[in-house]
Protein backbone atom coordinates (compact mmCIF):
# COMPACT_ATOMS: atom_id res chain seq x y z
CA UNK A 1 0.00 0.00 0.00
CA UNK A 2 0.88 3.78 -0.45
CA UNK A 3 1.19 6.32 2.14
CA UNK A 4 2.33 9.33 2.00
CA UNK A 5 4.74 11.45 4.02
CA UNK A 6 5.50 14.52 5.46
CA UNK A 7 2.53 17.04 6.03
CA UNK A 8 0.31 14.04 4.72
CA UNK A 9 1.78 11.33 6.67
CA UNK A 10 -0.62 8.44 7.17
CA UNK A 11 -2.64 9.64 3.87
CA UNK A 12 -3.56 6.47 1.77
CA UNK A 13 -2.20 7.72 -1.76
CA UNK A 14 -4.08 5.65 -3.41
CA UNK A 15 -7.53 6.08 -2.07
CA UNK A 16 -6.65 9.92 -2.33
CA UNK A 17 -5.52 10.01 -5.99
CA UNK A 18 -8.10 7.25 -7.29
CA UNK A 19 -10.90 9.08 -5.58
CA UNK A 20 -9.78 12.43 -6.54
CA UNK A 21 -9.75 11.62 -10.21
CA UNK A 22 -12.83 10.32 -10.16
CA UNK A 23 -14.40 13.30 -8.58
CA UNK A 24 -12.88 15.88 -11.02
CA UNK A 25 -13.75 13.67 -13.92
CA UNK A 26 -17.52 13.83 -12.90
CA UNK A 27 -17.49 17.55 -11.92
CA UNK A 28 -15.97 18.21 -15.41
CA UNK A 29 -18.20 15.78 -17.39
CA UNK A 30 -21.01 17.31 -15.56
CA UNK A 31 -19.73 21.32 -16.37
CA UNK A 32 -18.84 20.83 -20.22
CA UNK A 33 -21.91 17.96 -21.10
CA UNK A 34 -24.63 19.58 -18.22
CA UNK A 35 -27.43 18.44 -20.47
CA UNK A 36 -26.40 15.11 -21.67
CA UNK A 37 -25.04 14.17 -18.21
CA UNK A 38 -28.57 15.13 -16.46
CA UNK A 39 -30.27 12.93 -19.09
CA UNK A 40 -27.92 10.24 -18.60
CA UNK A 41 -28.54 9.93 -14.74
CA UNK A 42 -31.69 10.90 -14.49
CA UNK A 43 -33.04 8.01 -16.70
CA UNK A 44 -30.37 5.77 -14.82
CA UNK A 45 -32.09 6.51 -11.76
CA UNK A 46 -35.13 6.35 -12.10
CA UNK A 47 -34.64 3.14 -14.00
CA UNK A 48 -32.86 2.18 -10.63
CA UNK A 49 -35.69 3.35 -8.29
CA UNK A 50 -38.54 1.66 -10.64
CA UNK A 51 -37.11 -1.72 -10.46
CA UNK A 52 -35.22 -1.36 -7.44
CA UNK A 53 -38.18 -0.03 -5.22
CA UNK A 54 -38.93 -3.37 -3.37
CA UNK A 55 -35.02 -3.56 -2.38
CA UNK A 56 -34.81 0.05 -0.90
CA UNK A 57 -38.02 -0.39 0.98
CA UNK A 58 -36.99 -4.04 2.21
CA UNK A 59 -33.64 -3.12 2.92
CA UNK A 60 -34.65 -0.11 4.84
CA UNK A 61 -37.39 -1.70 7.21
CA UNK A 62 -35.17 -4.97 7.83
CA UNK A 63 -32.65 -2.67 8.85
CA UNK A 64 -34.74 -1.04 11.20
CA UNK A 65 -36.11 -4.11 12.62
CA UNK A 66 -32.57 -5.56 13.12
CA UNK A 67 -31.51 -2.53 14.95
CA UNK A 68 -34.27 -2.63 17.53
CA UNK A 69 -33.67 -6.21 17.85
CA UNK A 70 -30.08 -5.28 19.27
CA UNK A 71 -31.37 -2.82 21.01
CA UNK A 72 -33.38 -5.44 23.11
CA UNK A 73 -31.41 -7.97 23.03
CA UNK A 74 -28.23 -8.81 25.37
CA UNK A 75 -25.98 -7.57 22.42
CA UNK A 76 -27.42 -4.21 23.57
CA UNK A 77 -25.14 -4.29 26.46
CA UNK A 78 -21.85 -4.58 24.35
CA UNK A 79 -19.68 -1.55 24.73
CA UNK A 80 -18.37 0.45 21.89
CA UNK A 81 -15.17 0.83 23.04
CA UNK A 82 -13.38 -1.41 25.90
CA UNK A 83 -15.71 -2.94 28.76
CA UNK A 84 -15.87 -0.07 31.52
CA UNK A 85 -14.80 2.82 28.64
CA UNK A 86 -16.67 5.66 29.19
CA UNK A 87 -18.15 7.89 26.32
CA UNK A 88 -16.06 10.40 24.74
CA UNK A 89 -19.00 13.28 24.52
CA UNK A 90 -21.66 14.39 27.28
CA UNK A 91 -25.38 13.15 26.21
CA UNK A 92 -26.10 16.76 25.32
CA UNK A 93 -22.93 17.58 23.19
CA UNK A 94 -23.31 13.84 21.24
CA UNK A 95 -26.99 14.52 20.63
CA UNK A 96 -26.36 18.12 19.33
CA UNK A 97 -24.15 16.63 17.26
CA UNK A 98 -25.99 13.82 16.33
CA UNK A 99 -28.79 16.07 15.17
CA UNK A 100 -26.62 18.69 13.30
CA UNK A 101 -24.92 16.06 11.23
CA UNK A 102 -28.03 13.89 10.49
CA UNK A 103 -31.07 16.12 10.03
CA UNK A 104 -30.41 19.85 10.64
CA UNK A 105 -30.59 21.40 7.33
CA UNK A 106 -32.93 19.51 5.83
CA UNK A 107 -35.61 19.57 8.19
CA UNK A 108 -35.32 23.55 8.23
CA UNK A 109 -36.87 24.11 4.54
CA UNK A 110 -38.88 20.78 3.75
CA UNK A 111 -40.65 20.54 7.67
CA UNK A 112 -42.78 23.63 5.79
CA UNK A 113 -42.78 22.19 1.95
CA UNK A 114 -43.03 18.48 2.28
CA UNK A 115 -46.56 19.00 4.26
CA UNK A 116 -47.64 21.70 1.69
CA UNK A 117 -47.34 19.09 -0.78
CA UNK A 118 -48.80 15.97 0.15
CA UNK A 119 -51.62 18.60 1.52
CA UNK A 120 -52.23 19.24 -2.13
CA UNK A 121 -52.42 15.72 -3.17
CA UNK A 122 -51.40 12.39 -2.24
CA UNK A 123 -52.44 8.62 -3.50
CA UNK A 124 -53.67 8.09 0.23
CA UNK A 125 -56.19 10.81 0.03
CA UNK A 126 -59.08 11.24 -2.18
CA UNK A 127 -59.84 14.73 -1.74
CA UNK A 128 -56.65 17.16 -2.22
CA UNK A 129 -56.57 20.20 0.02
CA UNK A 130 -59.14 18.85 2.59
CA UNK A 131 -59.16 17.95 6.20
CA UNK A 132 -58.21 14.86 5.36
CA UNK A 133 -55.04 15.20 3.01
CA UNK A 134 -53.80 17.67 5.73
CA UNK A 135 -53.93 15.04 8.67
CA UNK A 136 -52.25 12.29 6.00
CA UNK A 137 -49.64 15.08 4.62
CA UNK A 138 -48.40 15.10 8.40
CA UNK A 139 -48.52 11.41 8.57
CA UNK A 140 -46.35 11.05 5.61
CA UNK A 141 -43.87 13.92 6.64
CA UNK A 142 -43.34 11.97 9.63
CA UNK A 143 -42.93 8.53 7.89
CA UNK A 144 -40.25 10.46 5.48
CA UNK A 145 -38.23 11.81 8.12
CA UNK A 146 -38.81 9.55 11.28
CA UNK A 147 -36.99 5.86 12.15
CA UNK A 148 -36.13 4.61 8.32
CA UNK A 149 -34.04 7.13 7.55
CA UNK A 150 -32.35 7.14 11.21
CA UNK A 151 -31.45 3.32 10.60
CA UNK A 152 -29.87 3.81 7.46
CA UNK A 153 -27.39 5.71 9.43
CA UNK A 154 -27.61 3.93 12.36
CA UNK A 155 -26.18 0.78 10.57
CA UNK A 156 -22.93 1.49 9.17
CA UNK A 157 -22.10 4.13 12.46
CA UNK A 158 -22.86 0.66 14.79
CA UNK A 159 -20.94 -1.29 12.81
CA UNK A 160 -18.24 1.47 12.30
CA UNK A 161 -17.66 1.91 16.38
CA UNK A 162 -17.96 -1.38 17.08
CA UNK A 163 -15.14 -2.87 14.44
CA UNK A 164 -13.04 0.54 15.18
CA UNK A 165 -13.20 0.93 19.15
CA UNK A 166 -14.10 -2.84 20.26
CA UNK A 167 -12.45 -4.28 17.73
CA UNK A 168 -9.46 -1.92 17.09
CA UNK A 169 -9.41 -1.70 13.36
CA UNK A 170 -9.27 1.90 11.38
CA UNK A 171 -12.16 3.60 11.27
CA UNK A 172 -13.26 2.83 7.30
CA UNK A 173 -15.74 0.98 6.00
CA UNK A 174 -13.33 -1.81 4.69
CA UNK A 175 -13.02 -2.41 8.62
CA UNK A 176 -16.51 -3.37 9.19
CA UNK A 177 -16.16 -6.20 6.00
CA UNK A 178 -13.49 -8.04 7.20
CA UNK A 179 -15.36 -11.00 9.03
CA UNK A 180 -16.99 -11.80 5.77
CA UNK A 181 -14.29 -10.98 3.30
CA UNK A 182 -10.91 -11.51 4.97
CA UNK A 183 -7.77 -9.56 6.04
CA UNK A 184 -6.38 -9.90 2.41
CA UNK A 185 -9.60 -9.01 0.52
CA UNK A 186 -9.98 -5.77 2.41
CA UNK A 187 -5.69 -4.87 3.15
CA UNK A 188 -6.09 -5.16 -1.20
CA UNK A 189 -7.88 -3.07 -3.72
CA UNK A 190 -10.83 -4.74 -2.78
CA UNK A 191 -10.98 -3.36 0.56
CA UNK A 192 -9.40 0.13 -1.04
CA UNK A 193 -12.30 0.00 -3.75
CA UNK A 194 -15.38 0.18 -1.11
CA UNK A 195 -13.61 3.27 0.58
CA UNK A 196 -12.98 4.85 -2.98
CA UNK A 197 -16.86 4.58 -3.43
CA UNK A 198 -17.52 5.99 -0.55
CA UNK A 199 -14.86 8.92 -0.65
CA UNK A 200 -16.25 10.02 -3.69
CA UNK A 201 -20.22 9.60 -2.55
CA UNK A 202 -19.96 11.45 0.40
CA UNK A 203 -17.32 14.30 -1.00
CA UNK A 204 -20.21 14.81 -4.28
CA UNK A 205 -23.22 14.42 -1.34
CA UNK A 206 -21.16 16.94 0.76
CA UNK A 207 -20.70 19.62 -2.38
CA UNK A 208 -24.32 19.12 -3.99
CA UNK A 209 -25.72 20.00 -0.54
CA UNK A 210 -23.37 22.91 -0.24
CA UNK A 211 -23.97 24.38 -3.34
CA UNK A 212 -27.87 23.70 -2.99
CA UNK A 213 -27.68 25.27 0.41
CA UNK A 214 -25.89 28.29 -0.99
CA UNK A 215 -28.87 28.48 -3.62
CA UNK A 216 -31.71 28.50 -0.48
CA UNK A 217 -29.48 30.98 1.73
CA UNK A 218 -29.34 33.31 -1.58
CA UNK A 219 -33.00 33.15 -1.34
CA UNK A 220 -33.82 34.07 2.22
CA UNK A 221 -31.53 36.99 1.85
CA UNK A 222 -33.50 37.96 -1.07
CA UNK A 223 -36.54 37.59 1.21
CA UNK A 224 -35.05 39.65 4.03
CA UNK A 225 -32.88 42.33 1.92
CA UNK A 226 -34.75 42.46 -1.44
CA UNK A 227 -31.27 41.88 -2.91
CA UNK A 228 -30.79 39.85 -5.65
CA UNK A 229 -27.65 37.36 -5.13
CA UNK A 230 -25.50 37.11 -8.62
CA UNK A 231 -23.27 34.42 -9.49
CA UNK A 232 -19.76 36.34 -7.83
CA UNK A 233 -21.40 37.11 -4.33
CA UNK A 234 -22.68 33.27 -3.84
CA UNK A 235 -18.86 32.02 -5.03
CA UNK A 236 -17.54 34.03 -1.88
CA UNK A 237 -20.64 32.60 0.07
CA UNK A 238 -19.15 29.21 -0.50
CA UNK A 239 -15.86 30.81 0.09
CA UNK A 240 -16.43 32.14 3.48
CA UNK A 241 -18.42 29.11 4.53
CA UNK A 242 -15.55 26.72 3.38
CA UNK A 243 -12.63 28.98 5.20
CA UNK A 244 -15.15 28.85 8.47
CA UNK A 245 -15.72 25.07 8.09
CA UNK A 246 -11.93 24.42 7.25
CA UNK A 247 -10.60 26.26 10.90
CA UNK A 248 -13.68 23.86 12.77
CA UNK A 249 -12.54 20.73 11.15
CA UNK A 250 -8.87 21.63 12.15
CA UNK A 251 -9.82 22.75 15.89
CA UNK A 252 -11.01 19.17 16.46
CA UNK A 253 -14.18 17.68 17.23
CA UNK A 254 -13.84 18.05 20.58
CA UNK A 255 -13.79 22.33 19.84
CA UNK A 256 -14.99 23.56 16.62
CA UNK A 257 -17.89 20.95 15.56
CA UNK A 258 -19.03 20.39 19.36
CA UNK A 259 -19.20 24.03 19.56
CA UNK A 260 -20.89 24.94 15.86
CA UNK A 261 -23.74 21.60 16.74
CA UNK A 262 -24.39 23.46 20.39
CA UNK A 263 -24.81 26.53 18.84
CA UNK A 264 -26.87 25.05 16.23
CA UNK A 265 -29.07 23.27 18.82
CA UNK A 266 -29.80 26.25 21.30
CA UNK A 267 -30.75 28.53 17.82
CA UNK A 268 -33.28 25.40 16.91
CA UNK A 269 -35.01 25.71 19.77
CA UNK A 270 -35.28 29.77 20.11
CA UNK A 271 -36.67 29.16 16.72
CA UNK A 272 -38.98 26.29 17.27
CA UNK A 273 -40.10 27.90 20.37
CA UNK A 274 -40.98 31.65 18.96
CA UNK A 275 -42.84 29.60 15.94
CA UNK A 276 -44.90 27.81 18.73
CA UNK A 277 -45.41 30.92 20.61
CA UNK A 278 -46.51 33.13 18.10
CA UNK A 279 -47.97 30.75 15.87
CA UNK A 280 -51.37 29.24 16.35
CA UNK A 281 -50.20 27.41 19.15
CA UNK A 282 -53.04 24.98 20.08
CA UNK A 283 -53.33 23.63 16.22
CA UNK A 284 -49.59 22.77 16.47
CA UNK A 285 -50.17 21.40 20.00
CA UNK A 286 -52.63 18.82 18.61
CA UNK A 287 -50.90 18.13 15.05
CA UNK A 288 -47.86 17.24 17.22
CA UNK A 289 -49.92 14.25 19.39
CA UNK A 290 -52.01 13.20 15.92
CA UNK A 291 -48.97 13.06 14.13
CA UNK A 292 -46.89 10.86 16.50
CA UNK A 293 -49.83 8.60 16.92
CA UNK A 294 -50.63 8.10 12.85
CA UNK A 295 -47.16 7.14 12.79
CA UNK A 296 -47.51 4.76 15.47
CA UNK A 297 -50.33 2.97 13.58
CA UNK A 298 -49.14 2.88 10.73
CA UNK A 299 -45.60 2.73 10.34
CA UNK A 300 -45.40 -0.67 9.82
CA UNK A 301 -47.85 -0.73 6.63
CA UNK A 302 -46.17 2.49 4.87
CA UNK A 303 -42.97 0.85 5.39
CA UNK A 304 -43.84 -2.21 3.22
CA UNK A 305 -46.70 -0.75 1.05
CA UNK A 306 -45.66 -0.43 -2.54
CA UNK A 307 -48.32 0.51 -4.78
CA UNK A 308 -48.09 -2.73 -6.55
CA UNK A 309 -51.67 -2.50 -8.12
CA UNK A 310 -51.13 1.60 -9.39
CA UNK A 311 -47.84 1.99 -9.43
CA UNK A 312 -47.99 5.86 -10.17
CA UNK A 313 -44.79 7.06 -9.37
CA UNK A 314 -45.27 8.89 -6.39
CA UNK A 315 -43.58 6.47 -4.56
CA UNK A 316 -40.60 6.92 -6.21
CA UNK A 317 -40.76 10.15 -6.45
CA UNK A 318 -40.91 10.23 -2.41
CA UNK A 319 -40.27 7.75 -0.27
CA UNK A 320 -37.94 5.14 -2.73
CA UNK A 321 -36.35 8.81 -3.35
CA UNK A 322 -36.17 9.47 0.48
CA UNK A 323 -34.39 6.25 1.05
CA UNK A 324 -31.80 6.30 -1.56
CA UNK A 325 -30.69 9.85 -0.61
CA UNK A 326 -30.58 9.53 2.55
CA UNK A 327 -28.53 5.82 1.76
CA UNK A 328 -26.34 8.40 -0.24
CA UNK A 329 -26.14 10.28 3.19
CA UNK A 330 -25.18 7.43 5.18
CA UNK A 331 -21.38 6.19 4.97
CA UNK A 332 -20.65 10.44 5.82
CA UNK A 333 -23.55 10.95 9.01
CA UNK A 334 -22.31 7.16 9.90
CA UNK A 335 -18.62 7.50 9.86
CA UNK A 336 -19.49 10.61 11.67
CA UNK A 337 -21.70 9.41 14.33
CA UNK A 338 -19.42 6.33 14.74
CA UNK A 339 -16.53 8.78 15.31
CA UNK A 340 -18.10 10.75 18.48
CA UNK A 341 -19.65 7.55 19.63
CA UNK A 342 -16.87 6.12 21.39
CA UNK A 343 -17.72 4.19 25.03
CA UNK A 344 -21.78 4.08 24.45
CA UNK A 345 -23.26 0.77 24.31
CA UNK A 346 -25.39 -0.79 21.54
CA UNK A 347 -28.30 -0.01 23.85
CA UNK A 348 -27.50 3.41 24.06
CA UNK A 349 -26.50 3.94 20.46
CA UNK A 350 -29.51 2.71 18.89
CA UNK A 351 -31.76 4.39 22.00
CA UNK A 352 -30.42 8.19 20.84
CA UNK A 353 -30.71 7.37 17.17
CA UNK A 354 -33.94 6.28 16.59
CA UNK A 355 -35.56 7.86 19.53
CA UNK A 356 -34.35 11.23 20.77
CA UNK A 357 -33.89 12.68 17.12
CA UNK A 358 -37.09 11.05 16.08
CA UNK A 359 -39.22 12.93 18.56
CA UNK A 360 -37.80 16.05 18.50
CA UNK A 361 -38.06 15.71 14.51
CA UNK A 362 -41.60 14.85 15.13
CA UNK A 363 -42.25 18.34 17.20
CA UNK A 364 -40.06 20.34 14.65
CA UNK A 365 -42.11 19.16 11.77
CA UNK A 366 -45.18 19.30 14.07
CA UNK A 367 -44.59 23.15 14.95
CA UNK A 368 -43.60 24.13 11.13
CA UNK A 369 -45.59 21.71 9.22
CA UNK A 370 -48.74 22.61 11.45
CA UNK A 371 -48.64 26.01 11.31
CA UNK A 372 -48.04 25.76 7.61
CA UNK A 373 -51.12 23.80 7.01
CA UNK A 374 -52.80 26.11 9.57
CA UNK A 375 -52.87 29.07 7.56
CA UNK A 376 -53.44 27.30 4.26
CA UNK A 377 -56.37 25.95 5.73
CA UNK A 378 -57.35 29.49 6.65
CA UNK A 379 -56.47 30.71 3.20
CA UNK A 380 -58.79 28.05 1.78
CA UNK A 381 -61.97 29.36 4.04
CA UNK A 382 -61.04 32.99 3.40
CA UNK A 383 -61.29 32.16 -0.94
CA UNK A 384 -64.75 30.31 -0.11
CA UNK A 385 -66.45 32.98 2.05
CA UNK A 386 -65.32 35.73 -0.77
CA UNK A 387 -67.16 33.70 -3.40
CA UNK A 388 -70.05 33.09 -1.24
CA UNK A 389 -69.89 36.51 -0.67
CA UNK A 390 -69.85 37.92 -4.43
CA UNK A 391 -72.96 35.52 -5.11
CA UNK A 392 -71.28 33.32 -7.61
CA UNK A 393 -72.85 30.87 -9.17
CA UNK A 394 -70.74 27.40 -8.92
CA UNK A 395 -67.59 27.50 -8.51
CA UNK A 396 -66.41 31.19 -9.09
CA UNK A 397 -62.85 30.08 -9.62
CA UNK A 398 -60.19 27.00 -8.53
CA UNK A 399 -58.63 27.38 -5.11
CA UNK A 400 -54.84 27.28 -6.49
CA UNK A 401 -53.19 27.39 -2.97
CA UNK A 402 -52.46 30.02 -0.49
CA UNK A 403 -49.42 32.11 0.46
CA UNK A 404 -47.16 29.18 1.90
CA UNK A 405 -48.58 26.38 -0.65
CA UNK A 406 -47.69 29.03 -3.81
CA UNK A 407 -44.35 29.69 -2.37
CA UNK A 408 -43.92 26.20 -2.32
CA UNK A 409 -45.00 25.29 -5.75
CA UNK A 410 -42.83 28.49 -6.58
CA UNK A 411 -39.45 27.34 -4.82
CA UNK A 412 -39.58 25.01 -2.04
CA UNK A 413 -37.02 27.46 -0.23
CA UNK A 414 -39.25 30.22 0.08
CA UNK A 415 -41.51 28.27 2.18
CA UNK A 416 -40.25 29.19 5.25
CA UNK A 417 -40.01 32.91 5.03
CA UNK A 418 -43.49 32.62 3.85
CA UNK A 419 -44.48 30.90 7.21
CA UNK A 420 -42.47 33.94 9.11
CA UNK A 421 -44.41 36.14 7.35
CA UNK A 422 -48.14 34.16 7.74
CA UNK A 423 -47.04 34.39 11.44
CA UNK A 424 -46.38 37.94 11.78
CA UNK A 425 -49.44 38.92 10.39
CA UNK A 426 -51.31 36.52 12.47
CA UNK A 427 -50.01 37.84 15.67
CA UNK A 428 -49.77 41.24 14.74
CA UNK A 429 -46.17 41.03 16.52
CA UNK A 430 -42.82 42.41 13.79
CA UNK A 431 -41.23 38.91 14.24
CA UNK A 432 -41.19 37.86 11.20
CA UNK A 433 -37.91 39.50 10.22
CA UNK A 434 -36.48 38.43 13.36
CA UNK A 435 -37.21 34.67 12.30
CA UNK A 436 -35.83 35.01 8.90
CA UNK A 437 -32.82 36.37 9.86
CA UNK A 438 -32.44 34.06 12.90
CA UNK A 439 -33.35 31.06 10.06
CA UNK A 440 -30.61 32.80 7.76
CA UNK A 441 -28.29 32.19 10.40
CA UNK A 442 -28.88 28.84 11.25
CA UNK A 443 -28.55 27.68 7.70
CA UNK A 444 -24.94 28.91 7.37
CA UNK A 445 -24.17 27.23 10.84
CA UNK A 446 -25.89 23.73 9.95
CA UNK A 447 -24.23 24.11 6.48
CA UNK A 448 -20.35 24.95 8.31
CA UNK A 449 -21.42 22.00 10.50
CA UNK A 450 -22.36 19.49 7.56
CA UNK A 451 -19.07 20.74 5.86
CA UNK A 452 -16.63 20.42 8.83
CA UNK A 453 -17.76 16.96 10.15
CA UNK A 454 -17.75 15.91 5.98
CA UNK A 455 -15.01 17.09 5.07
CA UNK A 456 -13.46 15.35 8.76
CA UNK A 457 -15.58 12.25 7.42
CA UNK A 458 -13.40 12.34 3.63
CA UNK A 459 -9.54 12.64 5.19
CA UNK A 460 -10.54 10.25 7.74
CA UNK A 461 -11.01 7.56 5.33
CA UNK A 462 -8.33 8.92 3.09
CA UNK A 463 -6.52 8.20 6.03
CA UNK A 464 -7.17 4.66 6.17
CA UNK A 465 -9.17 5.31 9.09
CA UNK A 466 -7.24 6.96 11.22
CA UNK A 467 -9.04 9.30 14.13
CA UNK A 468 -6.66 11.60 13.81
CA UNK A 469 -5.97 12.68 9.71
CA UNK A 470 -3.25 14.67 9.27
CA UNK A 471 -4.51 18.53 9.56
CA UNK A 472 -3.02 19.24 5.64
CA UNK A 473 -4.91 16.77 4.47
CA UNK A 474 -8.40 18.05 6.10
CA UNK A 475 -7.21 21.53 4.60
CA UNK A 476 -6.97 20.29 1.21
CA UNK A 477 -10.39 18.31 1.51
CA UNK A 478 -11.94 21.23 2.75
CA UNK A 479 -11.22 23.27 -0.19
CA UNK A 480 -11.71 20.77 -2.38
CA UNK A 481 -15.33 20.37 -1.41
CA UNK A 482 -15.77 23.86 -2.07
CA UNK A 483 -14.43 23.95 -5.06
CA UNK A 484 -16.72 21.24 -6.00
CA UNK A 485 -19.49 23.22 -4.95
CA UNK A 486 -18.66 25.99 -6.81
CA UNK A 487 -18.18 24.77 -9.92
CA UNK A 488 -20.76 22.83 -9.68
CA UNK A 489 -23.04 25.59 -9.18
CA UNK A 490 -21.26 27.98 -11.55
CA UNK A 491 -21.49 25.49 -14.39
CA UNK A 492 -25.55 24.13 -13.59
CA UNK A 493 -23.99 20.94 -12.87
CA UNK A 494 -25.49 20.55 -9.60
CA UNK A 495 -28.77 18.80 -10.72
CA UNK A 496 -27.25 16.19 -12.74
CA UNK A 497 -24.38 15.27 -9.98
CA UNK A 498 -27.55 15.03 -7.18
CA UNK A 499 -29.30 13.07 -9.56
CA UNK A 500 -25.98 10.43 -9.98
CA UNK A 501 -25.49 10.24 -6.29
CA UNK A 502 -29.24 8.78 -6.46
CA UNK A 503 -27.58 5.97 -8.36
CA UNK A 504 -24.91 5.26 -6.19
CA UNK A 505 -27.39 4.33 -3.11
CA UNK A 506 -28.11 0.85 -4.82
CA UNK A 507 -23.96 -0.44 -4.00
CA UNK A 508 -24.59 1.33 -0.71
CA UNK A 509 -28.11 -0.32 0.68
CA UNK A 510 -25.89 -3.85 -0.76
CA UNK A 511 -23.15 -2.58 1.50
CA UNK A 512 -25.26 -2.13 4.40
CA UNK A 513 -26.34 -5.38 4.32
CA UNK A 514 -23.51 -6.92 3.84
CA UNK A 515 -22.25 -4.53 7.08
CA UNK A 516 -25.09 -6.02 9.51
CA UNK A 517 -24.41 -9.87 8.29
CA UNK A 518 -20.68 -9.13 9.17
CA UNK A 519 -21.45 -7.41 12.61
CA UNK A 520 -23.74 -10.19 13.47
CA UNK A 521 -21.45 -12.91 12.77
CA UNK A 522 -18.90 -11.19 15.21
CA UNK A 523 -21.43 -10.25 17.64
CA UNK A 524 -22.21 -14.17 18.44
CA UNK A 525 -18.42 -14.59 19.49
CA UNK A 526 -18.27 -11.85 21.71
CA UNK A 527 -17.15 -12.65 25.55
CA UNK A 528 -20.15 -13.91 27.66
CA UNK A 529 -19.24 -11.38 30.16
CA UNK A 530 -19.63 -8.29 27.44
CA UNK A 531 -23.07 -9.69 27.53
CA UNK A 532 -24.17 -9.52 30.76
CA UNK A 533 -26.41 -6.90 32.35
CA UNK A 534 -24.86 -3.74 33.31
CA UNK A 535 -26.79 -3.53 36.05
CA UNK A 536 -25.32 -6.77 37.16
CA UNK A 537 -21.26 -4.96 37.32
CA UNK A 538 -22.81 -2.51 39.02
CA UNK A 539 -24.11 -4.66 41.93
CA UNK A 540 -20.48 -6.18 41.64
CA UNK A 541 -19.42 -2.95 42.29
CA UNK A 542 -21.38 -1.63 44.87
CA UNK A 543 -21.11 -5.49 47.06
CA UNK A 544 -17.45 -4.88 46.37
Amino acid sequence: MSRSSGMFRGVDARITLVSTAIILAFVAFCAVMGEQAGSIFGELSTGILLNFKWFYLAMASGVLVYLLYLMVSRFGNVTLGKDGEKPEFSTVSWLSMLFSAGMGIGLLFWSVAEPMWHYAGNPFSATALSAESAQTAMRVTYFHWGMHAWALYLMPALCLAYFSFRKGKPLSIRSTLTPLFGEARMNGWLGATFDILIVVVTAFGIATSFGLGVEQLATGIKTLTGIEMGIGMKMLLILGISLVAIMSVVSGVDRGIKLLSLWNMGLSLVILAAVMAFGPTRYILNTILEGTSDYAQSVIGMSLWSDTQNDAGWQNWWTAFYWAWWLTWAPFVGTFIARISRGRTIRQLVMGSLVIPVLFSFVWIGTFGGAALNYEKADRIAHQEQVQSQALEGEAAEFKGGDVLVATKADATNSLFTLFDKIEQSSGMSIGGLLGALASLLIVTYFVTSADSGTLVVSTLAARGSLHPPAASRVVWGLMVGAIAAGLLWSGGLKSVQTAAICAALPIGVILVLMAMALHRTLLVEPARSLQMKVADDYEASAG
